[in-house]
């Protein structure tokens, strides 16, 4: 008789349907920063998860499904590390333009410049898209808001501020394909100089800003060493 322990027997954990749901939106997210909306297919993602494309179908019938929804988590995513909710609304600020200036947004600009243009040929997209702008649009018109409010920014009408720094994030995301980066400073710190002109804030109040905040996390980690 041959007697087989427990150390010889594979066993197949059978993951609950929320688990592999959030496990196959998770691997598609990152194919979307990786390589382009496009490159989202039933057969890529079951190859990253090592499992038969079946399975993908099971969750996602249609392709187009999962491509939103792994756009929609990743703008998700996005929009919590740029609009902090601690800070003065001019730190809140400068903390959104510091996360663009110092590259940390780059995959994320390329999926949204992506999605642009596959809208054109996806009404659904287009939607999911648009509700994303528009979350986007009121995260930071509340920011403005406050900073009205507080008389941080000498401005009126929030929404228009709103819009027009947002343009200056779409105009510098459209660079963000090219093989050599910008290096004039006019379109680096666009996003900055908009902000500042926007808001009525003195030219550099954002640079300063960004440079207290650095400093501040210089002084955090030192302590905690």
């Amino acid at each position: 008789m041959i007697t087989v322990t427990s150390s010889e027997i594979s066993v197949r954990t059978r993951k609950r349907p929320e688990e592999r749901r959030e496990e196959i939106l998770e691997h598609a997210t990152a194919i979307a920063l990786d390589e382009g909306l496009e490159r989202i297919t039933l057969r890529a993602v079951a190859d990253r998860l090592g499992v038969r494309p079946g399975l993908i179908t099971h969750y996602f019938p249609a392709a187009e499904a999962l491509v939103i929804e792994a756009f929609t988590r990743a703008a998700v995513q996005e929009r919590e590390r740029f609009f902090t909710a601690s800070g003065t609304p001019v730190e809140r600020v400068a903390h959104f333009v510091a996360h663009i200036e110092r590259g940390a947004s780059l995959p994320l600009a390329r999926m949204w410049l992506n999605a642009r243009h596959l809208a054109r040929f996806s009404p659904a997209l287009d939607t999911a898209l648009q509700r994303q702008d528009e979350l986007d649009r009121e995260r930071l018109t509340a920011i403005i808001e406050d900073g009205i409010a507080s008389g941080d920014f000498t401005i009126t009408d929030a929404e228009t501020a709103c819009i027009r720094i947002l343009i200056a994030v779409d105009g510098g995301g459209s660079y963000v394909n090219t093989a050599n980066p910008p290096t004039h400073r006019a379109q680096r710190q666009v996003v900055a100089d908009v902000s500042e002109w926007a808001l009525g804030l003195e030219p550099g109040a954002l640079r300063t800003a960004i440079a207290g905040s650095a400093a501040a996390e210089t002084a955090a980690d030192g302590s905690e060493d």
